[in-house]
């Protein structure tokens, strides 16, 4: 299973924050929506960077309440790990294992495509692991 398969079955709806947006905007946007990461996108819609909850609670963490005036610039990270529509879904969970990061902007020739999170790969795992096991008992119960 890829990742356009996750694409496919939860959509390509990516939210994002401009860079110049303070952390307490950044939050009520993450909780509004309900989501752990937003990406960090400038007017153009060119991918900056990504900032996450994490990101935030750190910031919190070191400065206190003086965090929270901090820009998405300031907070996000600008390394981003990506991957492509054709990535497998095993691959990913490595990038997010070995990178320590949940959320992975999904990025083919500078455009973006979605983004998944590690929910969404446990998500499309257990049904993938699902669909397996019931293939193997109309196997068996055919044979």
């Amino acid at each position: 299973m890829t990742i356009q398969a996750i694409l496919r079955q939860k959509g390509s709806d990516v939210f994002s924050v401009g860079p110049g947006e303070d952390a307490v905007t950044i939050a009520q946007t993450l909780s509004q929506h309900r989501i752990g990461a937003a990406l960090v996108r400038d007017a153009e819609g060119k991918v900056l960077g990504i900032v996450s909850e994490r990101d935030i609670v750190r910031a919190v963490a070191r400065e206190g309440t003086a965090a929270l005036a901090h820009t998405a610039r300031d907070l996000m990270t600008s390394e981003l790990i990506t991957v492509r529509a054709s990535t497998h879904i095993a691959e990913a969970f490595a990038l997010v294992t070995t990178h320590r990061c949940r959320h992975l902007p999904v990025i083919e020739e500078e455009r973006l495509l979605g983004m998944v999170s590690i929910g969404d790969l446990v998500k499309a795992r257990i049904e993938q692991a699902e669909q397996e096991a019931e293939s193997l008992r109309a196997f068996v119960t055919a044979a």
